[in-house]
């Protein structure tokens, strides 16, 4: 059912659809953007990843085809729902496909609806490792499609939301870039808060702390389901270090204290499936996880740290690209890693002798991260306001007349 005066119709019905050419140039020596999917990141193109430029008579000797300015792009193989619009000439790869907009679609308004119909391609994309959609299936996909005003409207409002977004992922960035020279400076010594003047050491973190290794498990003691045990596995770390609040997992036996861990520890991973290295050796600081008991699995290591030393400013020096660098120098293997346990001690981490330097230092960088998490989580309730009320204006549940303040 759609509301009284919209219609709901094939894109290809609406639009002209225009299939890339199958070859790709010989010379990139021209000034017509060639776009791939891997360039596209925002909602226009061509976007600051732009690479290729081509010429008219490199297309014609290829059987290119030029894709005019005001296009609505869109994915046709692997991350299907991907959608932009091009702000000029541009030739695009055979891994894409566009659609021209007749008199009765705004280009905006048409990019919005593509993108929302991410289930639709999926479920008729063809099985296989890499989802592909042909000719007929991009032009087959369902557009709801109001009056051209209300169209321009709920483009608008969406747009609106759109700019927020933009606004809180570049303070996330600058955020991010901002802690990134503190960590090099403050952690390293270069810069000294006020009324700090003792010395650094640089110290191996075998003399910083002890290792234990996590407790080896049986799949029939794995949970998902809640118990009085939590378990950390490798799901419970962002890659590059950190607590991934959906990774905590559960325990059904009882297991030893040395196995166990408080609020404050720090853990790191001792393999790692990522093709990057992302996790191996990256450290998690034990949040307050309110369950009567939390364990760690054998892929982790828990730090029993010296009486000397921060904890937290242990944890943020590991954190450090240097760090990480070194633990992926000391790790292993084709499709699983593993650190050299051993090795990893050798790191050597620059540290101040002062424990109440460690300390002030560790509260600068808590609240850096502090502000990150509350831009980042700002960020996620955007994205996840923008989608409820995009599926609503696009269905005709709210209308073009909302008002974009209160929105």
């Amino acid at each position: 059912m759609v509301p009284e005066g919209w219609k709901k119709a094939p894109v290809g019905t609406i639009c002209q659809s225009i299939v890339p050419g199958r070859n790709k140039p010989k010379s990139f020596d021209g000034d017509i953007p060639w776009v791939t999917t891997p360039e596209i990141s925002g909602r226009y193109i061509p976007s600051y990843l732009q690479k290729n430029y081509v010429t008219k008579s490199a297309l014609a000797e290829c059987g290119g085809k030029i894709v005019p300015s005001g296009a609505v792009i869109m994915a046709a193989v692997g991350e299907l729902g991907l959608v932009a619009i091009s702000t000029e000439d541009v030739v695009l790869n055979q891994q894409l496909h566009a659609f021209v907009c007749s008199d009765s679609v705004q280009n905006e308004y048409l990019a919005y609806a593509l993108s929302a119909q991410k289930y639709y391609m999926e479920s008729v994309a063809s099985k296989t490792t890499i989802p592909y959609l042909n000719k007929a299936n991009c032009e087959s996909i369902p557009v709801p499609l109001p009056p051209l005003p209300e169209q321009k409207k709920i483009a608008q409002i969406l747009s609106t939301w759109d700019q927020a977004i933009t606004a809180t992922e570049r303070l996330l960035e600058n955020s991010q870039q901002r802690k990134k020279g503190l960590m090099q400076q403050l952690m390293t010594g270069k810069k000294r808060l006020p009324g700090f003047e003792g010395e650094w050491e640089e110290v191996p973190l075998s003399e910083l702390a002890d290792y234990v290794k996590g407790y080896t498990y049986k799949s029939d003691e794995y949970s998902e389901i809640p118990t009085s045990t939590g378990f950390l596995t490798l799901k419970s770390l962002l890659r590059g270090g950190g607590y991934s609040k959906g990774g905590l997992k559960y325990l059904t036996t009882e297991i030893e204290d040395k196995f166990l861990v408080k609020e404050g520890d720090i853990v790191f991973a001792v393999t790692d499936i990522t093709r990057g290295a992302e996790i191996v050796g990256a450290p998690l600081l034990v949040p307050n996880l309110r369950l009567p008991q939390v364990a760690i699995s054998m892929d982790m290591v828990k730090l029993l740290v010296k009486p000397s030393v921060a904890p937290k400013f242990l944890y943020f020096a590991l954190k450090r690209s240097t760090a990480r660098n070194f633990m992926r120098s000391r790790a292993s293997g084709s499709t699983v890693l593993h650190l050299d346990v051993k090795g990893s001690k050798k790191l050597r981490l620059p540290i101040p002798r002062d424990a109440n330097e460690q300390e002030a230092i560790s509260d600068v960088m808590t609240i850096a991260d502090q502000e990150i998490e509350a831009i980042a989580q700002r960020l996620i309730l955007l994205k996840e306001e923008k989608k409820a009320l995009m599926q609503q204006l696009l269905t005709g549940k709210r209308r073009g007349k909302v008002d974009t303040e209160a929105a």
